[in-house]
């Protein structure tokens, strides 16, 4: 039998598991270092005479006992529609019999395992003593992102920017009524970044919205919002190249993201540069932050291992709580 996830299920699985999807995707990182997981660069598939593009991010675990295909449809002109530009349905097989075990709509996964793959980050590149949170950026991701990083961490307060101003002040109104955090809208993402010990960007920005001449020594940034395009970046040459990068998956990093290939197109950048995963730091085959005024960079993409390792929680919990519907595809 197949189980069939929707959104809204979904939704409710993880309102109490925020904790439990970044043990997941931190395991995952550390088994794909350790040799565990099959993870490859997914295949761009660009639609003739359209600026739209899907991606097939697979992924393969053997301690999970899981093989995942999310198909990912990244489609700009949807806006237009009144619809999300990016959409996606996550395929589960069991890695002994080949059985498809489960079928899950993308969204609510995507945006959380993207929250959580960044708290992860974080607390292994970030200074202890960071303090102010900054957002640049206030849709759905952002609020996972403040879901994920404020609870229980060391931020005193919030930064924030967005394009539009009612929805930054939604945001911040949010942030200090359900997490408990004083947040506050400034008026561009020069401010955010100036102020912000921890920084993540958050947009689809297809040009540079942060600067590498308004970073501070010893600041951490989250790269996460630009759509997974060689050509779109959130971030700055110089920026980068103030960094130390840390990818959540090279081989990913090296076929679609826009913030180190552009650098590495202009010659900034070496591929060395950005070289180390997260995997090799959380199992301390790789360093991470080596000194109080480094400034470290998590180029965040968005990998499919993360997808199979909150499947896995979500398919458990789902079994436990006896939801969702089960369907017989072969009958």
């Amino acid at each position: 039998m197949t189980l069939i996830l929707t959104r809204s299920t979904l939704r409710t699985l993880l309102a109490d598991a925020t904790e439990d999807v970044a043990d997941a995707v931190a395991r995952a990182h550390r088994d794909l270092a350790l040799g565990r997981a099959v993870l490859p660069a997914p295949p761009v598939m660009a639609v003739p005479d359209s600026d739209g593009a899907f991606l097939a991010m697979a992924a393969a675990s053997a301690p999970d006992g899981l093989a995942t295909v999310k198909l990912l449809a990244d489609l700009p002109g949807n806006r237009a529609r009144g619809l999300p530009a990016q959409r996606s349905t996550v395929l589960v097989a069991d890695t002994d019999t080949g059985a498809c075990l489960a079928l899950l709509d993308g969204a609510e996964i995507t945006r959380v395992r993207t929250a959580a793959a960044t708290a992860v980050a974080t607390r292994a590149l970030a200074r202890p003593d960071a303090a102010t949170l900054g957002l640049v950026g206030t849709g759905p991701l952002a609020r996972a992102h403040a879901r994920a990083l404020l609870p229980g961490g060391p931020y005193e307060q919030v930064v924030l920017w967005g394009r539009t101003p009612e929805h930054a002040q939604a945001l911040a109104t949010w942030i200090g009524a359900e997490l408990g955090v004083p947040a506050k809208v400034l008026p561009d993402p020069r401010a955010v970044t100036e102020a912000a010990d921890v920084l993540c960007t958050l947009t689809p920005s297809r040009a540079p919205l942060v600067r590498g001449a308004w970073l501070s020594p010893g600041q951490h940034l989250n790269a996460v919002g630009a759509p997974p395009r060689p050509d779109h970046r959130e971030l700055d040459t110089e920026a980068v190249v103030r960094s130390t990068v840390v990818v959540d998956a090279y081989d990913t990093a090296r076929a679609k993201s826009g913030d180190v290939l552009l650098p590495f197109a202009e010659g900034a950048l070496r591929e060395d540069d950005f070289r180390r995963e997260l995997g090799d730091v959380l199992t301390g085959r790789a360093p991470g932050r080596t000194s109080r005024d480094e400034i470290t960079l998590f180029n965040s993409v968005g990998v499919g291992l993360q997808d199979l390792a909150v499947a896995r929680l979500l398919i458990d919990l789902a079994r436990q709580r006896g939801v969702g519907t089960e369907v017989d595809l072969t009958g």
